[in-house]
């Protein structure tokens, strides 16, 4: 706990900005960082956020991040919990306020997929798959989600 000091104005600020913290057993593994969220993330204070749109900006982060890591040869992926959904590769994301966070994709064989999934019940495992078509450039999703995070922060400015 620390000991300092600080206005109203100060508390309602830290109270309201996001905060993300993250250790691995690799000190140079990339880390989906709260120094590293998009304007648009940090710009509405939490406390203004559905749990939808909180928990789609926190998933499109770390999307993002896991992308990062990824050789020209892989893809993200999802795996669900809780079910027999099975492994969606990431097409598209998106949100219905106030909880709902939807995913489009397409599951192992190519049929199209959307899971739609209450916030609470959000657990997701990110996968690394092979890309689909061989030889093509890897879909990079995240990358597309945070640009499009970025986009909708210049629309309200």
């Amino acid at each position: 706990m620390d000991n300092q000091i600080k206005t109203a104005a100060e508390a309602a600020e830290s109270d309201a900005l996001p905060r993300c913290h993250e250790v691995h057993s690799d000190p140079d593994q990339p880390k989906a960082s709260a120094e590293n969220l998009p304007k648009s993330v940090k710009a509405e204070p939490v406390a203004k956020k559905s749990a939808a749109q909180w928990a789609y900006e926190r998933t499109v982060l770390y999307l993002k991040n896991f992308e990062e890591q990824l050789d020209n040869e892989h893809e993200v992926a999802m795996g669900f919990t809780g079910g027999d959904a099975g492994v969606l590769r990431i097409e598209g994301m998106g949100y219905f306020d106030p909880d709902i966070v939807t995913f489009y994709g397409t599951d192992p064989t190519g049929g199209r997929t959307q899971l739609v999934q209450h916030v609470s019940q959000l657990s997701v495992m990110l996968r690394a798959l092979p890309k689909a078509k061989e030889g093509s450039k890897p879909n990079r999703i995240g990358f597309r989600l945070v640009e499009d995070l970025e986009k909708s922060q210049e629309t309200v400015s």
